[in-house]
């Protein structure tokens, strides 16, 4: 079925059933809108995308980038990127927009892109405050950043409340009599969602007199074969560390298989507390205790604040944090 044939059938000019298409209602009488929306019902007609583009001078395409992911990266292999993609896949959707997925090195190698496919919007993960910088000053259309941390006019950051999750992980630990304490995460420098979960940790621990040191601080990734092995350097440490706080559930899991290794057992041995609540913690053995936090939300929240700045075509400055809670399950004992 081609627009022509719609006419033809409606009885009524190309032009019009273009209009009705695109939404331009005020040219068409409303009688001639329902007939011409009928026939599209009846034939389950699919207006031509690029036509439709060039029309509209909108692609109805977002993308969704995800930063500094290295070569190892897999969906399968980091389970909060796969989460989070059919979060906002979903929400896209539902509005009748097509979702891009763009896994990449550096936010400055997709802006080219982007471009040369005229999206209406676009959500970057993990982007530093530096790239921010460097996607608003080429990016032409509006951009949300999730997991993002800059609060610089014209800038929309949707998130965690990160500290809040670090300073509970650590304060459960401690509530249950832990005093030898690891802290286990990426490589972070003085920014993003790592530092601040970091600093939540830190604090949490200093305000109950327990200090933690350099040794006691552990770089995983968020790849679970890989986290084996710091699993071994914990279980080994002469520190005799009797808990671990870990910012990642997938780094947990891979920690526990590491501890096992060495013939510890959690949460006898040792105490694990992991962060994101994913599925897998109710499939691992014990049951991850872990710090939750609502990935439909942050995905709703950033959609709804994409798809404004799309339609009104102005600025705006938001930086959201939603709120974590601490789950508790079967992978902390108290000492």
């Amino acid at each position: 079925m081609t627009i022509k044939q719609i006419a033809e059938k409606a009885g009524v000019s190309v032009a019009s059933v273009s209009n009705v298409i695109n939404g331009n209602f005020h040219k068409v009488s409303n009688e001639t809108r329902a007939k011409i929306e009928k026939i599209i019902k009846e034939t389950d007609y699919k207006p031509n995308a690029v036509a439709r583009s060039l029309a509209t001078q909108e692609s109805r395409i977002v993308a969704l980038v995800i930063p500094n992911i290295g070569d190892y990266f897999s969906f399968n292999s980091n389970p909060y990127y796969a989460e989070l993609i059919a979060e906002v896949e979903k929400y896209v959707r539902a509005h009748d927009y097509c979702l891009m997925i763009r896994c990449i090195d550096r936010c400055r190698d997709i802006v080219p892109l982007l471009s040369s496919w005229n999206v209406d919007g676009a959500f970057f993960a993990g982007a530093s405050t530096e790239e921010i910088h460097e996607v608003r000053k080429n990016l032409m259309c509006p951009a949300v950043f999730i997991d993002s941390y800059c609060k610089e006019k014209g800038v929309v950051c949707v998130g965690i409340d990160d500290y809040r999750g670090g300073f509970l992980s650590a304060q459960h630990l401690i509530n249950n009599g832990h005093r030898n304490i690891a802290f286990a995460a990426p490589a972070f420098g003085s920014e993003g969602v790592i530092w601040e979960r970091f600093c939540g940790f830190r604090d949490a621990c200093l305000e109950k007199g327990v200090e933690l040191e350099k040794d006691d601080i552990f770089e995983v990734d968020t790849i679970e074969s890989n986290s084996v092995v710091a699993g071994n350097d914990i279980a080994l440490s002469p520190k005799k560390f009797t808990a671990v706080g870990v910012m990642s559930d997938v780094s947990a899991c891979g920690i526990i298989d590491g501890l096992r290794q060495c013939g510890l057992s959690v949460p006898q041995d040792i105490s694990v507390i992991g962060f994101d609540d994913l599925p897998i913690c109710t499939l691992s053995v014990p049951k991850l205790t872990t710090i939750s936090q609502d990935i439909e939300t942050k995905a709703r929240k950033s959609g709804d604040l994409l798809f404004k700045m799309m339609k009104e075509k102005k600025e705006i400055t938001v930086f959201e944090k939603s709120p974590v809670k601490l789950i508790e399950r079967d992978s902390v004992r108290k000492i």
